[in-house]
């Protein structure tokens, strides 16, 4: 009898942890479902410096304006990110450094980033001009969205033609505010 119970109580507690597994791994999409991440992707071309021309306001950039991106190759072939804005409230610049790695292959732009520890979001490029100049990005749901530029503007061409792919994935583009 005491055989029985212990096979039972195993058998529960596997079957518990394929359930719990199987809803983490649910809830852990990295990117919105109608979004997809440009193919071919050449990361060592999307590396260096970027300008947010606008973005969806969320706790970890509100209030900074003059915002950058500067992403750099670590040894391990993950993506350093230094995010960087002005916090005109405070009267200083705030910075933040994470690391981001491929969800699949790095020719899929589709990639999860992580400034706190254990921790990552979804980071997926969902438009780019083939001179990596522009980029459209992604988080890993509806409530995150960034135009970026090499370039301190974006041509309203290319900025309606980013807020059309957006809108087609389901973002209520009114929510962007200029970075």
């Amino acid at each position: 009898m005491k055989h029985l119970n212990l096979i039972l109580l195993a058998g529960s507690l596997i079957a518990v942890g394929l359930v719990a597994s199987s809803c983490m791994n649910k809830g852990r999409r990295s990117i919105p479902e109608k979004a997809e991440a440009v193919t071919p992707f050449d990361a060592s071309r999307y590396l260096g410096q970027w300008y947010e021309i606008a973005r969806f306001d969320f706790k970890f950039e509100r209030g900074l304006s003059k915002t950058t991106a500067n992403y750099a190759l670590n040894e391990d072939g993950s993506i350093k990110v230094i995010n960087r804005g002005y916090n005109a409230e405070k009267d200083k610049w705030q910075e933040a450094e994470g690391r981001a790695v491929f969800v699949e292959n790095s020719n899929i732009a589709m990639l999860k980033v992580s400034f706190f520890g254990p921790f990552y979001s979804g980071y997926n490029v969902i438009a780019l001009d083939p001179d990596y100049k522009y980029a459209l990005i992604a988080g890993k749901n509806l409530d995150y969205l960034w135009l970026l530029s090499r370039e301190k503007t974006m041509p309203q061409a290319v900025i309606d033609r980013y807020l059309a792919i957006a809108e087609a994935v389901g973002y209520d583009t009114s929510r962007l505010h200029p970075a």
